[in-house]
């Protein structure tokens, strides 16, 4: 019989909400198919994990609301010397949007970011007028499915949930609101897929639990140089990855994120349905 690894996926802990289970079964099928055998482990309390050729942090929700035990299970898995796919360098540098500014840095051409320490009124007011932006969008550092994201215009009160917190301020991005959010995804480095994620009308947001939709979408050379551009930037090699870019007022394309850690991957828009996704990890091993 053919060695079959075993290899553990990270899932959320009991309790969270369930949505998560489907696009579960998408992936560990993928998985599955490529000769693995897929075994779930809460990520707030994994137990023993020595055991498994890999280790997948892909449904590690919620981490942005558990910051601490996410730093401790990264700081566990590299001291351990675990397999972890992406490598826990990449995953502990991809936790903090901060790496945005290192990616400006680099020339990539990411959404225009301020960090505020503490924000207030004066340090959003000094964020707009550094970013030419009335209308700006705040956001945790450190977040997840729009957690703490908030669509501020001018006049509008900073939210009590922000006030005083670190936090990112951007300038709200025409396109999302014209075009959509692109989203490009890559196994082993080699570009499988694409979609466009388009917000519900009157909101921001693209993600489904706020009413966002998505189809698939054909990238062209400028979307593709760039997610290029901003992988190689990443701290090592990464066996999955999802670019998420919109375009500034002169339809430019900009990096809005990069998730490198638990991306919801949209198999089912793949053509292969996963079945690349599937022979990154097992070659990882």
């Amino acid at each position: 019989m053919p060695f079959q690894p075993r290899v553990a996926i990270l899932v959320p802990a009991p309790g969270y909400y369930e949505r998560w289970q489907p696009a579960f079964a998408r992936k560990a099928a993928a998985l599955t198919a490529a000769g693995l055998i897929v075994e779930q482990r809460a990520w707030t309390d994994p137990g023993e994990l020595a055991g498994y050729d890999l280790i997948l942090p892909l449904f590690a929700w919620g981490y942005q609301r558990e910051v601490a035990a996410w730093y401790a299970l990264l700081d566990r898995m590299e001291g351990e010397g675990l397999p972890v796919v992406n490598p826990v360098p990449v995953l502990r540098w991809n936790s903090d949007k901060a790496y945005l500014a290192e990616l400006g840095e680099r020339g990539v051409a990411v959404v225009p970011t301020v960090e505020v320490a503490a924000l207030d009124d004066a340090a959003l007011a000094a964020a707009r007028d550094k970013l030419g932006a009335e209308e700006v969008v705040i956001k945790p550092a450190i977040s997840g499915g729009a957690d703490g994201t908030h669509r501020i215009g001018p006049g509008v009160p900073i939210p009590a949930d922000a006030l005083g917190e670190r936090r990112l301020v951007q300038p709200l991005m025409p396109g999302i609101l014209t075009e959509g959010e692109y989203s490009l995804f890559f196994f082993a480095g080699k570009f499988s897929h694409a979609i466009v994620k388009r917000p519900a009308s009157g909101d921001f947001r693209v993600q489904e639990q706020f009413g966002g939709r998505e189809e698939p979408w054909t990238p062209g050379e400028e979307a593709l140089a760039l997610a290029a551009a901003a992988l190689a930037a990443a701290p090592s090699a990464t066996v999955y990855a999802r670019v998420d870019m919109v375009g500034d007022a002169a339809g430019r394309l900009r990096i809005i994120e990069l998730e490198l850690i638990e991306p919801s991957l949209f198999l089912h828009h793949a053509p292969d349905k996963g079945a690349a996704f599937g022979q990154a990890v097992y070659a990882a091993i």
